[in-house]
């Protein structure tokens, strides 16, 4: 995917920037990634060099951030990611099972995206709801559910189907 930053986004780049002291741009990071993967939906190589190159420092630093954080996508989304606690906690409670539900009810593998767009799910580190395990976060709302079951995700996943017709 080539990506070219339109004006108002760099705009927004200087914007953050400026926030910083000179010679201290690299601290704006993480908000221009927040800024490339509203615009994009995700971070592409090519965006993330971009990034780089606009900062003033090496590809590695963009990529080390954008690894470490949850937050960042490294490849296309569904409309909607559910997002599920892999943790200890949860996983005592069916979070494994939960998220191979999901993998068959979606037909698509961690990570991936439903032929219509809509669905991709991953798992997370912890939620900090351990006592209501398992769980899930759905985005890009990050709306969260607790105490999930077979029935609850095939609840959910109908209403966002059905909230997906409606747009």
């Amino acid at each position: 995917m080539l990506v070219e930053f339109d004006a108002p986004l760099l705009e927004q780049f200087a914007e953050v920037v400026a926030r910083y002291p000179e010679g201290r741009q690299k601290s704006a990071l993480l908000p221009i990634l927040h800024l490339v993967q509203a615009e994009y939906g995700w971070l592409s190589l090519d965006a993330m060099d971009k990034v780089a190159a606009y900062l003033s420092i090496r590809p590695i630093e963009v990529y080390e951030v954008a690894t470490f954080y949850t937050m960042f996508f490294l490849q296309p989304k569904g409309k909607y990611v559910l997002e599920v606690c892999r943790t200890g906690p949860c996983c005592l409670v069916g979070a494994e099972r939960i998220m191979q539900y999901i993998e068959n009810k979606l037909g698509v593998k961690e990570g991936e995206v439903t032929t219509d767009g809509l669905f991709s799910w991953r798992g997370v580190e912890c939620m900090a709801a351990c006592g209501f395990g398992p769980v899930l976060q759905i985005g890009p709302e990050y709306t969260f559910y607790e105490n999930l079951t077979e029935d609850s995700v095939d609840q959910l996943i109908d209403e966002l189907k059905q909230k997906a017709q409606r747009k």
